[in-house]
């Protein structure tokens, strides 16, 4: 016995949906769920880390659809769940992504006129891996652990080659920017434009409209033509990398081979309090390790409040040296692919001192 729902929630700004599957699984059942702003990448989970008996498992199932229509949720008749749960939800994969460095304002126009580096969109989304091997398909994040993923990525079952894509996932969109195994081959140990070479051949072969390949620009005049167009448009960023380096995971201690700059700054914060009318109190770690307040964030009616000891991902457009707390924060969402140490003062841009 397999079963899911569809449930929505529209009130005023807000539009949240929450999808509960309940499949069978080995010798029992199993109950998972995803949740999020509509359209956009969803929170996936599971209620059971084991399979459980079929009386249990529809328990657990009534009582999350329960839950949600008595905070208002509705039932709908015409939608149909569009997330795929993971069998082993937040397993260690193996599989680790490469990180960039930041680079400030005044650093752009070394890199834009350097023609070992090209240049790509920095997307907005949350960073994405899917490893597709025979039938299986697993998507990884950032921290290399298994989640979910939208249903519609099961087509990639489809294709007769196996491969290791790297991207970003914006709602039900994925923007392909790097290929980390093709057929038997690992092509991390080759170049990236070699490896840009072979993904557009691959991405040629699959044909969906939900996988885009992110364009390289590569010459001078390109890459700055790119950086004033998304500069313009409100864009989150440019990045730069270098034509001839490996793929290496994690984070340089400085600089390195694949870059970022943002046009606005975003910090990753601990949430140490919740307050009143949509409120939230922002933590980070210092030198030591010490938590200090960051100032505080309203949430949009667009989101769910988050927990104390949650990690949620916040815009500003600069910080205060002498409070640490951050001007004209906006909530983005919480983040369950940062860990809690990494949420420290040195993410911080703060204000210069000769600005208004």
């Amino acid at each position: 016995m397999e079963k899911s729902v569809f449930l929505y929630y529209q009130e005023g700004g807000s539009d949240k949906v929450y999808q509960v599957h309940l499949e069978v699984k080995e010798e029992g059942y199993i109950v998972h769920f995803a949740f999020g702003r509509r359209g956009t990448t969803l929170q996936t989970g599971s209620k059971t880390p084991t399979p459980v008996s079929l009386e249990k498992a529809e328990a657990i199932f009534e009582k999350l659809v329960k839950e949600k229509t008595t905070k208002g949720y509705k039932t709908s008749e015409s939608e149909q769940p569009t997330y795929q749960p993971v069998e082993k939800e937040k397993i260690d994969t193996g599989i680790y992504c490469q990180l960039l460095n930041p680079i400030e304002l005044e650093d752009v126009e070394k890199y834009l006129n350097d023609d070992r580096f090209l240049a790509q969109e920095k997307h907005d989304g949350k960073r994405f891996l899917i490893s597709k091997k025979g039938n299986e398909l697993i998507a990884i994040n950032r921290k290399g652990l298994s989640v979910g993923y939208p249903s519609l990525f099961d087509v990639l079952k489809e294709s007769q080659t196996d491969f290791i894509l790297d991207g970003e996932l914006i709602g039900e969109k994925f923007y392909v920017f790097d290929l980390l195994h093709l057929h038997q081959e690992d092509t991390r140990g080759l170049p990236l434009i070699v490896r840009l070479n072979k993904l557009s051949e691959l991405l040629e072969t699959i044909r969906t409209d939900f996988l885009v390949e992110t364009v390289s620009y590569h010459d001078a005049e390109s890459k700055r033509e790119l950086y004033e167009k998304l500069h313009q448009q409100k864009k989150e960023g440019i990045v730069f990398k270098h034509k001839s380096a490996l793929y290496t995971a994690g984070r340089p201690n400085s600089k390195g081979n694949q870059l970022k700059h943002k046009f606005y700054a975003t910090a990753s914060f601990i949430v140490v309090a919740i307050n009143d009318k949509r409120s939230v109190a922002l933590g980070l770690l210092d030198e030591q390790g010490k938590q200090i307040g960051a100032g505080n964030v309203t949430i949009s009616i667009n989101f769910d409040i988050p927990q104390v000891g949650d990690i949620i991902e916040v815009r500003y457009l600069y910080a205060f040296k002498e409070s640490g707390s951050v001007y004209q924060p906006v909530y983005l969402g919480k983040r369950d692919d940062i860990d809690k140490e990494a949420c420290t003062v040195s993410q911080l841009k703060y204000k210069a001192e000769n600005e208004e």
